[in-house]
């Protein structure tokens, strides 16, 4: 294994972004120094490091949409109207899937059907077709700041163009854009190409430009214990922060259980400085983002608000520095702009209404000891696999099971593990697989799946993981059966 937790060098880094640049024609228009100088002329509502840095310290929660569509004066409408009708804090720009495979032609044929027939051709906006010069335009056109969220494996190309276009702050990880979205795309590798993003991360903050990246939180979306999304979003923190890093945003997807929810935004922002610090990284800001709930919807909208304002209630209570708004068309398909904006407004009513409040209780308490138990066991057990490099750690941890995110599609992923909910909605695990919990951890686990099987009389299985998938839909959290 011939990858190393070590910042690259100008030599390594060089070389290899002249392949990069060359993937695209677009590429030919990044110039680093000019784009430097771009973002230091931007107005300071423009920059997201600095947004959230505000907030975290006014303990304010901003929101902010998904979106994006494939041609540009759509795209700026699109953002326009989440601006001003959606009361935006932050933007986003959603990448499409061709340009998040690095398949620049086709995306290139979808925005041109897009443009004859009058309607979306692909599920998001294609920023390595549309160049710096199209990123710009976007950037220019609103006065919030916009980030780069999507989903690629190989991300490095989309990186070069969208910093040089603007962007102040992007998505993603050599983990959480592997496991959840990949299947046969080795961990090396990912690591590796997101190396080269947080190192030009790095060289912008070293010329005076900082830009906030985030892990993407909720991995699967769908059961994950607080415990893998932490060490995966702690994990890509030590990667970036070697390369350079100076601003990231750890997230975390509702679970739906408010007491564990609430510990698990603490404990991630906690943990995370925990870890850079011990490790030397003493000059990282960190915050945090809660995203609503990513699994199923309720289709009736009246009932999807209701999913969204527990979402909201959690990431005011946890203090969470944003917070990623779904919309009530989650269950039909791609919102409309006016659905994605009564999200975002439903949304800061919410947070705005619990701004001064604080939830603290034993029970918050116990969740955070035993989130934190947890989450330190895999990153330590990492550690320890990769003789003290986390890179090399990560790599061995996810073939081990160490790591072990449930329900997704990488086929170097263990799968071994299984989470379902106890008796009070928080998310437990049903079946450990390699996780590298003491004793203590798993019979607590144990006992509270027990607690639930007995108060529904039935035994502790896979159907309860499977009637928990389907719960949200059906009005309820836990999947409890019929009687």
């Amino acid at each position: 294994m011939d990858i190393r937790n070590k910042r690259l060098t100008d030599e390594e880094f060089f070389k290899q972004r002249e392949e990069v640049l060359a993937q695209w024609h677009t590429g030919k228009d990044v110039d680093l120094e000019e784009a430097v100088a771009y973002h230091k002329a931007m107005p300071e509502c423009r920059d997201f490091s600095k947004k959230l840095l505000d907030a975290k310290r006014e303990n304010r929660t901003l929101v902010q949409p998904r979106a994006g569509v494939p041609v540009i004066e759509e795209h700026i409408k699109l953002l326009q109207y989440l601006e001003e009708y959606g009361e935006a804090d932050l933007l986003p720009s959603t990448i499409d899937s061709y340009t998040r495979q690095n398949r620049h032609e086709e995306a290139e044929n979808g925005i041109a059907e897009s443009i004859r027939l009058g309607r979306a051709m692909l599920n998001g906006f294609p920023a390595v077709n549309h160049g710096v010069a199209g990123c710009r335009r976007v950037i220019e056109s609103v006065n919030v700041p916009v980030q780069v969220r999507h989903g690629t494996p190989d991300a490095r190309l989309l990186t070069e163009i969208t910093y040089a276009g603007g962007f102040t702050s992007y998505e993603g990880g050599g983990i959480s854009y592997n496991l959840p979205y990949c299947k046969n795309i080795p961990m090396e590798r990912t690591i590796r190409d997101w190396q080269y993003v947080d190192r030009l991360t790095g060289l912008y903050e070293e010329m005076g430009v900082s830009i906030n990246r985030e892990p993407y939180g909720p991995l699967t979306g769908t059961l994950v214990p607080p415990c893998i999304s932490h060490a995966a979003a702690i994990i890509e923190a030590l990667l970036a922060a070697e390369q350079g890093v100076k601003n990231i945003t750890v997230g975390y997807g509702q679970c739906g259980n408010l007491r564990q929810d609430v510990a698990a935004i603490r404990t991630l922002q906690e943990l995370t400085d925990e870890y850079l610090k011990k490790y030397g990284y003493d000059d990282v800001e960190v915050t945090t983002v809660l995203h609503q709930w990513m699994g199923g919807f309720p289709a009736d909208e009246a009932k999807a608000f209701g999913v969204i304002s527990t979402g909201s209630l959690i990431a005011a209570l946890s203090k969470a520095t944003k917070v990623i708004v779904k919309t009530p068309h989650e269950a039909v398909g791609i919102p409309t702009m006016e659905a994605n904006a009564e999200g975002l407004r439903c949304t800061k009513q919410v947070v705005n209404m619990f701004y001064e409040q604080v939830l603290a209780s034993d029970k918050v308490d116990e969740e955070k000891d035993i989130i934190s138990r947890e989450t330190r066991c895999i990153v330590d057990k990492c550690f320890e696999l990769g003789n003290g490099d986390i890179a090399v750690g990560v790599c061995r941890g996810v073939e081990a099971g160490v790591l072990d995110v449930p329900f997704a599609p990488c086929r170097y992923n263990a799968g071994l593990m299984l989470p379902c909910r106890d008796n009070n909605g928080a998310i437990r695990i049903l079946n450990p697989g390699n996780l590298p919990f003491d004793k203590e951890i798993l019979d607590f686990h144990r006992a509270k799946i027990e607690e639930r099987a007995i108060a529904e009389g039935r035994e502790a299985s896979f159907q309860m993981v499977v009637d928990d998938v389907y719960a949200i839909g059906k009005g309820r959290l836990v999947g409890r059966p019929k009687y």
